[in-house]
């Protein structure tokens, strides 16, 4: 890390394979002295129970609200999914929220250093950065963004499910992926405009299975 860093960014998505619902990239700023004892429970957002990743939730939104740290979550749209591609809906999401962050603090982005998870990159003029596999498991910063980025989505996917609109199909259940059931609710109801259509051509062989 450079030596000047005085803060870290950590980034990670949540929702780059569900038939349905936006995608979300979690952009969380802590300084380097962050103490990691404020905010237990961290980890992989797919590791931890869905009660767990809300407490983390509540608590680092308190935290925010105290200025030991900062972060953003954006969402990105099933339709604009459709249009663009889910690699550019996550690209945008990233470097919006990203912005936001260096702009709201006034930070160089030659100053910061960004962790990202997986594949994921940040624009080329953050030349800090590194791109960890599995880095939800492995950086504090990366798995604090998963779950920021998860229970956000999750939350957006529970809200629409009461909706009359998309009722029928259960989405608190599955939050859009592309288990038996959904694909079955596809199949009785057809596609809803929180489907991303380009995910949903090739289910036509899942659609005859039964609901386990």
């Amino acid at each position: 890390m450079n030596a000047k860093s005085t803060y870290i960014i950590g980034i990670d998505e949540a929702g780059r394979g569900p038939l349905a619902g936006p995608v979300s990239v979690g952009v969380v700023l802590l300084k380097t002295n962050f103490n990691k004892k404020t905010l237990v429970g961290v980890n992989d957002s797919k590791k931890l129970s869905a009660d767990k990743r809300e407490v983390v939730f509540i608590k680092a939104k308190q935290l925010k609200k105290e200025k030991q740290i900062d972060y953003e979550v954006t969402l990105v749209s099933a339709k604009e999914i459709d249009k663009k591609g889910i690699v550019p809906a996550i690209k945008k999401a990233l470097e919006s929220g990203l912005n936001k962050l260096i702009k709201r603090h006034s930070l160089k982005p030659g100053l910061v250093m960004i962790k990202l998870d997986g594949g994921l990159k940040a624009p080329a003029e953050f030349f800090h950065q590194e791109t960890i596999i599995k880095g939800d498991l492995k950086e504090y910063s990366i798995g604090l963004a998963s779950i920021l980025a998860k229970v956000t989505r999750d939350r957006y996917m529970e809200k629409i499910a009461k909706k009359e609109a998309f009722s029928s199909y259960q989405f608190a259940k599955h939050k859009g992926y592309g288990t038996i059931l959904h694909r079955q609710m596809i199949k009785v109801n057809g596609l809803s405009p929180e489907h991303r259509a380009s995910f949903c051509r090739n289910i036509g062989k899942f659609l005859n299975q039964s609901v386990n």
